[in-house]
């Protein structure tokens, strides 16, 4: 029979139970509604192992990715670890490797962890300091055996933890972080889809992470990235994704400007309003929005009504407050 493992504790699952089932008539206290798939009250994770595929109908694409399921619709057919939906996970240490500038106020945060940490190119960490004080910060870079993770870090006026990010923080310093979360990451599937990045600051963190994951997983089809800012100043990666379009065919990237001063090699105008002149018709293709709360959700409306699927567009909004940080 199969072992269910919930917060360190098993569970016998019974022939023909399903998990929901099992974790009731143990008396484990877990949330349920219609136990028939169709509330998704019951969404639950298995960290390491795949879920049966009835168990996820219904479920977003970025969730079956990271092995969400519905227990009321799953019999397990092999041992199963599972974690709750929402429920907080365990803060564990990372070590500060690097820091670099990549402008005038953001800062390249390489972080080196030893546990076992499983995320996706976009998603986002909580970051938190020894006084308790906790920011969200997205991820950079592919997963790799050296075991990092690449955030960019900008320092906003009076922001208490940004500002101890570049003022405090050394290589060898010490700092807690949290299981990766978030569903704005790429999903293969479709490799000749057309995709659209749309990001402002920081939010090329991200966006280059999504780029780079999908490239490296052979997508096909075209990729447009671009990144705005009002000045010069507040961009970066400029030349290194200059030099990426030049090596890849089906890669472009517009530097925008929504400045007064735009030199020569960027294009005028917010990032958003220059995607949506250059793709006045987005049918069939997949957006990634990461920026400012009021950039994406009029990206969002407008990418809708420009004829791209509601599953099709993805965001991740930066707001200053305790929950998100630009």
């Amino acid at each position: 029979m199969p072992k269910l493992t919930l917060n360190n504790k098993s569970y016998q699952c019974e022939s023909d139970e399903t998990v929901l089932d099992t974790l009731l008539s143990n008396n484990v206290d877990i949330a349920y509604g219609c136990r028939q798939g169709g509330c998704q009250c019951c969404l639950i994770r298995s960290p390491k192992q795949v879920p049966p595929s009835d168990a996820q109908k219904g479920l977003k694409e970025t969730q079956q990715a990271q092995n969400y399921f519905l227990a009321c619709m799953c019999k397990p057919t092999e041992d199963m670890d599972l974690a709750e939906v929402g429920a907080e996970g365990l803060f564990f240490d990372a070590t500060v490797d690097s820091l670099k500038s990549l402008n005038p106020d953001t800062i390249e945060l390489i972080l080196e962890y030893k546990d076992e940490l499983t995320f996706k190119p976009g998603q986002f960490i909580n970051l938190k300091r020894e006084d308790g004080l906790v920011r969200s910060y997205s991820i950079a870079n592919l997963p790799s055996p050296e075991k990092k993770l690449e955030l960019h870090i900008r320092k906003l006026p009076n922001g208490a933890f940004s500002e101890w990010v570049h003022d405090y923080l050394e290589e060898g310093h010490v700092v807690s972080l949290q299981e990766p979360n978030g569903d704005c990451f790429y999903i293969s599937g479709k490799p000749e889809q057309p995709l659209i990045l749309i990001g402002t600051g920081t939010g090329l963190a991200p966006l280059a992470g999504i780029l780079h994951d999908a490239l490296m997983q052979g997508h096909s089809g075209p990729i447009h990235l671009f990144h705005g800012s009002r000045d010069v100043d507040g961009l970066y990666w400029v030349d290194k994704m200059k030099e990426l379009a030049n090596r890849k065919e089906n890669f472009s990237y517009t530097a925008c400007l929504s400045g007064d001063n735009v030199p020569d090699g960027y294009s005028a105008g917010r990032a958003h309003q220059v995607a949506l002149d250059t793709y006045p018709k987005l049918d069939g293709s997949r957006i990634f929005l990461c920026g400012h709360p009021e950039m994406i959700k009029e990206t969002q409306k407008k990418a809708y009504l420009a004829g791209a699927s509601l599953k099709d567009i993805h965001a991740d909004a930066f707001t200053v407050s305790s929950d998100k940080t630009n």
